[in-house]
């Protein structure tokens, strides 16, 4: 158990790196492509977590009226990695496609 917490810390930390290290480098371009590289990755990630809450929304609402009544809930730790994940590779793509 302890090596999956680490493997997820890991890819965690660097993703965050990742993300810093991005943001870090789009001042090279110029302001009105960085807030719109950043304004379409920030979007496409919160149109992501808003359909995995809907979607989780439905296990619940199906587990509470049809099933055995036994939802785990959503994990934090995941939830967390998996959006940084999302916004980290909608981020490259959107700096590789309107960046330089």
């Amino acid at each position: 158990m302890d090596g999956v917490v680490i493997a997820f810390l890991t890819i965690l930390v660097l993703s965050i790196i990742l993300i810093l290290f991005t943001l870090s480098t789009l001042p090279l371009i110029g302001d009105e492509r960085k807030n719109f590289i950043k304004m379409k990755a920030q979007s496409y990630s919160f149109a992501a977590v808003i359909l995995y809450l809907v979607f989780e929304m439905g296990k619940k609402v199906y587990s509470a009226f049809w099933g055995s009544n036994t939802y785990e809930g959503i994990s934090p730790f995941s939830f967390l990695l998996s959006i940084c994940i999302i916004y980290l590779i909608t981020l490259l793509f959107y700096k590789r496609k309107y960046g330089n």
